[in-house]
């Protein structure tokens, strides 16, 4: 299979894909079908325990050392709006975040690799992950043992707002930690009349979403980034009755695990502290999301020198307060994860969210490129 020809085939793979798009935990046709497309070249599914997602080693001239290629395989619960001619055919369903563009290019990054499996230095693992969307799809990985004999781990993700030909390569924090939180405040009900009657949890609700504000501007160092978010506010049924109680619903985003634990640790003491000024009874819970994305200095350095081959062009990206399960790999294994320039009109999650096509040649050559070059440096 030439270029052209294997950028045929991708293209053809990925607006199946794209008219096909499954949410998380259901993507049992695109399990079927990556499958397909990697048997199709000789390449074996390993086993599992999960029921959506694939794995597959492609063995080199040597068994070890062995590097994975990540990509996820989920979509989202949006109603594309892009008017595509092969936009998605079910209903509320889209793929608004580029999944299908991930599978794609490491279809065609194992493609190359079994292509070139004798020239391999190592192994390379493939890992169509299930689940990222919704979170804990990389955990149900790791726990199935996928990553057990795992050296070094990649992935990329596009990015709209970088052209085409233009890759996003950084050291350390590029994605945030990612933390949901609800509260309730448990007050007194009374007639809007007479307030004095009891213990109105609105306005404890008001004053609290004021004071969490504080936390990133006088407890986050102003060099540091991070975000409270109060999102959803639900209380009252009627006008004029002063409800029983208040939920608030939001989200924190931080780059560190040491400001993950200050800020989560501020945000308890505001909470109960302003509740009980107001003569309420709180209670917090937690929604714990993926840890901080950190990215391996060494492959970072790695990549950067397969991108150049490459003539893709390098920038310096501005880390994103969006989350990525793939940082829960990056806990246990020396990897990197890169964003990849799509020239997209939309951001991610936007039911019109596009990708540019001419890029999908170049992110699986560029998958295919790095592992080889990553297990160079590995195993000289």
């Amino acid at each position: 299979m030439n270029k052209k020809e294997l950028e045929a085939k991708l293209i053809s793979i990925r607006r199946h894909l794209h008219q096909n798009p499954e949410l998380s935990l259901e993507e049992y046709k695109t399990t079927k079908s990556i499958k397909k497309w990697l048997q199709e070249v000789g390449i074996a599914p390993l086993e599992t325990t999960l029921n959506t997602g694939v794995f597959a080693m492609i063995k080199g001239k040597k068994n070890a050392p062995i590097v994975a290629i990540r990509a996820d395989i989920d979509a989202l619960p949006i109603e594309e709006q892009t008017g595509l001619p092969y936009a998605s055919k079910v209903k509320g369903n889209m793929h608004a975040c580029g999944h299908d563009f991930h599978t794609a290019a490491a279809i065609g990054a194992a493609y190359l690799l079994q292509q070139h499996k004798a020239d391999l230095n190592g192994s390379v693992k493939l890992i169509f992950q299930p689940a990222e969307e919704i979170g804990g799809g990389a955990e149900k990985v790791i726990n199935d043992g996928q990553l057990d004999e795992v050296d070094y781990i990649i992935g990329l993700h596009n990015k709209p707002d970088l052209p085409v030909g233009t890759i996003g390569l950084k050291n350390g924090a590029l994605m945030a930690a990612v933390d949901r939180f609800k509260v309730e405040l448990q007050g007194k009900g009374s007639h809007a009349a007479i307030p004095d009657g009891g213990n109105d949890p609105i306005i404890a609700a008001s004053q609290l979403v004021t004071a969490l504000q504080t936390i990133v501007s006088r407890n986050v160092s102003p060099l540091h980034s991070a975000v409270v978010s109060v999102t959803k506010i639900v209380g009252g049924n009627t006008w004029n009755v002063i409800p029983e109680n208040v939920t608030l619903e939001g989200t924190i985003r931080t780059f560190s695990t040491e400001n993950r634990i200050k800020v989560k640790r501020r945000f308890d003491h505001i909470v109960h502290q302003t509740s009980a000024a107001f003569e309420q009874y709180a209670t917090i819970q937690w929604f714990p999301g993926p840890p901080p994305l950190m990215n391996t200095e060494e492959v970072v350095q790695s990549l950067a020198q397969t991108a150049e081959k490459q003539s893709l062009t390098i920038v310096d990206p501005i880390p994103t307060m969006g989350g990525e399960d793939f940082s829960h790999y990056l806990e246990r294994k020396k990897g990197a994860f890169a964003f990849f320039g799509t020239s997209g009109k939309e951001d991610w999650h936007h039911p019109a969210f596009t990708v540019d096509e001419s890029a999908l040649i170049l992110a699986a050559s560029f998958l295919y490129e790095s592992a080889k070059d990553l297990l160079i440096k590995i195993n000289p």
